[in-house]
């Protein structure tokens, strides 16, 4: 790869643990500082521990900053390490709202050789890329509706969580979870101009939504059905893809937990003629492992090392989704 690229860490909750375990066991990089917030975190031995989320993004010896921090953190963090000259990888979501974005999208433009990537890991499941390479194939023909549900139980322990306040979150369920199920459909679908959505707050009635039902469609007649939910009672995701000559369907979803259960992709190959349709092959892929989180990462650090635009994940990406997560919230 040439020169190592070295990393700062801001934020070392769950997912910055899992940003630092990825990069460690990737050549050509290097975590050489976190920063954590919190008290009592024991830290890897072999990184510098910053006392202040500006040491990270000052540091001469750093080229990317990883910002995995609560949302209300993401803008401004993402600003500063632009402004820095670093290269930012930021977790979803894109910042709390699309003014948020627009500001990163502002302070990238005026970096010009940055690069900066937004991580959105559903789109690099195993299960999405081979349906997405099948899609592709015209084997199936064109996509004509999806539909799609992701859920999760929460409990009381919720309340005392930054995700449950609206002014740190920037939304519920939605913005926190049915994001990944919305980047999916408009990576199947690239875009939609329509959205009708009812937003709840039923049961939990705090500031933000515990259920989003929501219905997407463009101008090519293409339609996806969402349901974003926190009522499930279960963890649940499963996402459905028909097209004119086939179907695809990926149930479960593999995390560290498997709260979601295993991830099967199942294609439905042929059929016969209307209106009496019947089903006659189907093929099942299992996957086991989830190597979502090194193949993102791997996209950025190619894109840095190389001097490639971000091909998935950019902020032309993030100014799309946001758009329709404001659309969304905008009739609740």
């Amino acid at each position: 790869m040439g020169k190592t690229i070295n990393f700062g860490i801001v934020g070392y909750g769950k997912m910055g643990k899992i940003r630092y375990e990825t990069l460690s066991e990737m050549d050509g990089c290097c975590v050489k500082s976190i920063y954590e917030a919190a008290e009592g975190v024991e830290f890897p031995e072999d990184v510098t521990i910053a006392r202040f989320p500006d040491d990270i993004f000052t540091n001469p010896d750093i080229d990317a900053v990883v910002i995995s921090t609560p949302n209300h953190f993401i803008k401004e963090y993402v600003v500063k390490s632009l402004e820095q000259g670093k290269h930012v990888f930021a977790e979803k979501p894109p910042g709390r709202d699309l003014e948020e974005v627009c500001a990163m999208r502002e302070a990238l433009n005026k970096a010009k050789d940055s690069k900066l990537m937004f991580g959105f890991n559903h789109r690099h499941h195993e299960s999405m890329i081979k349906a997405k390479s099948l899609i592709d194939s015209g084997e199936y023909g064109k996509v004509l509706w999806m539909r799609g549900r992701y859920g999760k139980s929460v409990d009381d322990t919720f309340f005392g969580n930054w995700r449950s306040k609206k002014d740190l979150a920037g939304g519920g369920i939605f913005l926190d979870q049915g994001i990944h199920m919305l980047d999916l459909f408009l990576m199947f679908c690239k875009d939609f101009d329509e959205v009708k959505a009812l937003v709840s707050n039923l049961y939990w009635h705090l500031d933000i939504e515990d259920n989003v039902f929501a219905i997407f469609h463009n101008k090519e007649g293409q339609v996806a059905s969402l349901h974003s939910t926190m009522t499930q009672w279960r963890h649940i995701f499963s996402l459905e893809i028909f097209l004119e000559h086939g179907y695809m369907t990926i149930n479960g979803l593999k995390t560290s937990s498997n709260s979601y259960g295993d991830e099967i992709l199942t294609v439905a190959k042929n059929r016969s003629l209307p209106p009496a349709a019947s089903w006659t092959d189907e093929e099942k892929h299992a996957y086991h492992v989830d190597t979502s989180w090194k193949t993102e990462l791997e996209i950025f650090v190619d894109a840095v090392a190389n001097n490639k635009d971000i091909s998935v994940g950019s902020i032309d990406d993030a100014v799309k989704l946001m758009t329709l997560v404001e659309k969304v919230y905008a009739q609740q």
